[in-house]
């Protein structure tokens, strides 16, 4: 189990302040490293774009790297609840790190903005989860646009690959259960790991029932390798794919064997198509610009779900300091209280609404039915 302290900064101009003691701490766990790395690395370069002040209070990120590995998350978690003894915790990158955050951040009563997929890091809600604030969409959310796509377009029979672990398993269960009133049946079902460089049996299993669409759902990088596979094998049909695939290196990796593609994403793949009535728009422009100046190219949204959570922290701060001082149980009490209460806040992904039965907020404005078209993303018809 290997992780890399990256960051221990107060980000103000961006520099170390080795003397400075900031009055708000807010550890980051991000996969910089290992195979979920396409997301945590624009996650990474977030960082210093989260707001360094909130009214008068600085604010100090301390920043570790998992590798992509859940075990590493829990290590350096309790690094950030124990020794740093931050005030949240924005991250993991991962679906199953962050599932495994759960326990020990409801033992430490400390709110965790988690920018995952998969909605069962915040449902069923119970004494666990109610510490978790989810700045994706949910799984169904993303689900209900691809289904209205398939239904809109005849789809009768449905194949599935997706990753072996929370992520994949969320959405075969999302996914069966949103089908079962619509008249399309998933004829096949398939799961391969993250770091897999074949899944040449899955696919063949999956063809091997005919299906007039298919699912995948992987995250990141890994979202790539089962449509490839399935384009060289002469696949013809249409591939879904979900919100983890909404990032440029997706494209790049695919090439024209990604041409087609159908998901569900946030208005930052194409915030220039997008009308100027949503507010999100606006915010997804700046932050978009914001990464590019500092990092010299384009943000995956990825990136967004991390520049989100300063949003919200931003929005929440304030009230929570009104009842407590950070450092102490009672701050990270109000400030959970506080999150829970953000409403008609625009971020790049959408507009939060959170309620204490939704930690996501989302409504159909957080997402898009998006296509590849010429190699680049755009808005599917």
């Amino acid at each position: 189990m290997k992780y890399r302290h990256l960051i221990s900064v107060a980000l103000a101009s961006f520099a170390l302040a080795a003397t400075a003691q900031a009055q708000i701490k807010i550890g980051v766990i991000s996969s910089n490293t290992g195979p979920v790395a396409l997301i945590g690395i624009p996650q990474k370069n977030t960082i210093p774009l989260l707001p360094t002040k909130i009214g008068d209070q600085k604010v100090e990120y301390v920043a570790y790297d998992d590798g992509s590995d859940p075990s590493a998350t829990v290590t350096v978690l309790k690094k950030l609840i124990t020794e740093d003894k931050v005030d949240a915790i924005i991250g993991p990158s991962s679906s199953p790190n962050a599932m495994a955050s759960l326990d020990f951040i409801a033992q430490a009563k400390m709110p965790m903005l988690a920018p995952v997929g998969t909605i069962a890091i915040v449902l069923p809600m119970d004494d666990k989860r109610r510490w978790v604030f989810k700045t994706t969409q949910n799984d169904g959310l993303v689900a209900s646009a691809l289904i209205k796509h398939m239904v809109k377009n005849n789809v009768k029979t449905l194949g599935f690959i997706g990753t072996g672990d929370t992520f994949g398993e969320t959405w075969h269960k999302v996914m069966t259960e949103m089908l079962a009133d619509t008249g399309i049946k998933i004829v096949a079902n398939e799961r391969f790991k993250r770091p897999d460089t074949s899944v040449t049996g899955q696919a063949l299993r999956v063809l091997s029932a005919k299906p007039d669409a298919i699912l995948i759902a992987a995250p990141g990088g890994p979202a790539v390798l089962p449509e490839v596979t399935l384009v060289d094998m002469n696949y013809k049909g249409t591939i879904y794919q979900t919100h983890g695939a909404a990032l440029n290196e997706f494209i790049k990796l695919g090439g024209k064997k990604v041409e087609g593609t159908i998901l569900g994403g946030s208005v930052m793949l194409v915030p220039n198509d997008i009308p100027d009535s949503n507010p999100a728009k606006k915010v997804a422009l700046e932050y978009i610009n914001a990464y590019k100046k500092l990092n010299g190219s384009e943000p995956a949204t990825f990136g967004g779900n991390m520049y989100d959570a300063g949003l919200l922290l931003q929005r929440a701060v304030p009230a929570a300091l009104k009842t407590a001082k950070p450092g102490t149980v009672e701050f990270r009490v109000a400030l959970r209280d506080e999150l829970e209460k953000v409403k008609d806040l625009a971020g790049t992904q959408g507009i939060y609404n959170m309620t204490p039965e939704d930690h996501s907020g989302f409504d159909e404005r957080g997402v898009e039915l998006i296509t590849v078209k010429n190699g680049a993303w755009a808005l599917a018809k």
